[in-house]
């Protein structure tokens, strides 16, 4: 079953982003940074990523005298995403997107991997929302696990599954920070956070114990109402680029606010 589950990921992950273990790095240090905010250095805060507004879709109407007929049949779910994005942020990202190509992969493709981090994120979140720990050894980091570990252990069987992410159900998709860090030895890594918006039918509270309000999307009419959860994860992506060493990205951080603090 593990290697089943292993040869999916692999599969998944064809446009580029294999998330299997590679050699991590002791402690990296980030050698190139450009301004996240005027006059300061750093990387962009994540709560500078705004959160979309789900929009539901509108019903289609006819003319002919089968509007009626076609709004009586269940419709397929479907939410458009609004998302305003911070231009310095937006610019900040292809500036790192064009030094990744340029000095480290030249067939590097910032729409491939993103759709590699969809899949990667819809497989990972589903393991974890499962406590498979066995499987997800070859796709996170050693570090990371004992994390999770710990961390699911003191949650619900609710929450616990409303970690899990459907391909289907993942509604938005960003880049966050980028870095690109070396070691003491030399060693070069590349980390990309990705921050993902999906729904989830998980009976969850509208509001978490902080007070942070938990979107809620409801499809169809009065009759058929199904009302969803739109809730938010952060998965960063590591990977060395170090010559010799197997190009392998590696999940190193994993956060699902309201859900694993």
């Amino acid at each position: 079953m593990a290697a089943g589950v292993r040869r999916r990921a692999s599969l998944a992950l064809s446009a580029g982003l294999c998330c299997r273990r590679g050699p991590a790095a002791a402690h990296p240090r980030r050698f190139l940074l450009l301004p996240a905010q005027c006059g300061r250095l750093g990387p962009l805060p994540l709560g500078s990523l705004r959160p979309p507004l789900p929009v539901p879709a509108a019903r289609p109407y006819s003319s002919d005298g089968t509007g009626g007929r076609r709004r009586q049949q269940q419709q397929k779910r479907s939410v458009v995403v609004v998302g305003v994005p911070n231009p310095l942020m937006w610019l900040r990202t292809r500036l790192y997107f064009f030094l990744i190509r340029a000095y480290f992969d030249q067939e590097f493709s910032p729409s491939e991997f993103t759709q590699g981090a969809k899949q990667a994120f819809a497989l990972v979140s589903k393991l974890i929302s499962e406590c498979k720990y066995e499987l997800l050894e070859e796709l996170i980091s050693k570090e990371l696990l004992q994390v999770l570990k710990e961390k699911l252990s003191l949650l619900s069987e609710d929450h616990r599954s409303a970690l899990a992410a459907d391909m289907d159900e993942i509604m938005y998709t960003t880049a966050g920070d980028i870095g690109i860090y070396y070691d003491d030895s030399g060693r070069k890594f590349v980390s990309i956070l990705m921050r993902f918006w999906y729904l989830t039918s998980t009976d969850l509270p509208d509001e978490s114990p902080d007070g942070t309000k938990v979107f809620r999307v409801v499809f169809g009419d009065e009759t058929t109402k199904e009302t969803k959860r739109l809730l938010t994860a952060n998965y960063e992506f590591r990977r060395e680029f170090t010559q010799g060493v197997k190009p392998d990205w590696l999940i190193t951080r994993i956060e699902h606010p309201k859900l694993l603090e």
